[in-house]
């Protein structure tokens, strides 16, 4: 019988399916240690993992029994996928199934931060509220103004389709035209002109070396003083210190970040500042939509181990 180690809690009925299949090797107690997930990943057949989990080269060997990753997110760059195939391990992921639920906590995020309304409820937890007043904690209007895309994928093009309920144009820099961008009159610009020209910009690309700090000192310095930046795609996309910094010096309005750089620490720099929404990884945070990851990953480990082609492999 295959065996399959789960470095995470999975719902029972999910559970449930792949111990019709294999033995299976949960791990309940939070995040998994590397020497713990290098130990127990000796012999198995199958590893559903989550993004925090480090699948390299060191575990890969490890793993000699291994025919099959399957990572419970969209992105897999906590995976050596090259080093991985040259294994023979087959690789997966679950792109789709979270791309709406993503849309509309980055949209939260954005009214938050427009709207200030994470500090005003910190405001008045601590009692400081003193009474309504015509001009007080005023925030931003999105209507008229420049919604601004970086990467223009399956989220980001959801997180577009949901503009015009706020009376937003949109506009979107990624490396290839998208094929359906003039159907809802998005437009293209280059990355400079985006970071100049939009209200909000949201970032919505892999994590890989080119997009490493891709909002970096340079990039925060040519958006505009009222621009506010939402993050929901992966930390090291934006330079913490760098923000921090824009912030501080007030060069941009604000902030909303949902992922960090060496999560779950978050610079130090970045805590103080009221200008900033931190939010703690909840992108795909809904019942519906973890479940259906997490039936998702493992109906690409029953149907590797069953001798078929996954349903959702990392691209070639």
């Amino acid at each position: 019988m295959p065996s399959i180690l789960v470095t995470r809690p999975l719902p029972s009925a999910v559970l449930a399916r792949l111990r019709e299949v294999a033995a299976v090797d949960v791990h309940s107690e939070g995040a998994m240690p590397a020497d713990l997930l290098k130990q127990r990943i000796a012999g198995k057949d199958a590893l559903v993992s989550v993004v925090t989990d480090d699948i390299n080269a060191s575990l890969l060997d490890a793993a000699v029994a291994l025919k099959v990753v399957a990572n419970i997110a969209v992105g897999y760059n906590n995976i050596d996928v090259a080093y991985a195939r040259s294994r023979g391990v087959i690789v997966t992921h679950t792109p789709d199934v979270l791309t709406g639920s993503v849309a509309d906590l980055t949209w939260g995020m954005i009214l938050a931060i427009t709207r200030r309304l994470a500090e005003g409820d910190r405001l008045v937890r601590r009692q400081g509220w003193k009474g309504f007043a015509l001009d007080f904690m005023l925030g931003t209007e999105l209507t008229g103004k420049q919604l601004g895309l970086v990467g223009f994928g399956r989220i980001a093009r959801a997180v577009a389709s949901r503009a015009p309920a706020f009376g937003m144009h949109v506009a979107y820099a990624d490396v290839v035209d998208a094929a359906h961008a003039q159907d809802g009159g998005f437009e293209r610009m280059s990355l400079d002109r985006l970071l100049n020209t939009s209200d909000v910009i949201s970032l919505h690309v892999p994590l890989t070396p080119e997009t490493r700090h891709l909002i970096d000192k340079r990039a925060l310095t040519r958006m505009k003083r009222s621009a506010y930046l939402v993050n929901t795609a992966r930390g090291p996309v934006v330079e913490e210190a760098a923000l921090a910094w824009a912030l501080e010096q007030r060069l941009i309005a604000g902030a909303a970040l949902d992922v960090y750089e060496n999560e779950p620490a978050v610079h130090p720099d970045l805590l103080p500042l009221e200008n900033v929404l931190l939010v703690p990884h909840l992108g795909s945070a809904t019942t519906e939509t973890r479940t259906a990851m997490a039936n998702l990953a493992v109906s690409n480990v029953i149907a590797v181990l069953a001798g078929r082609s996954p349903l959702t492999p990392v691209p070639a």
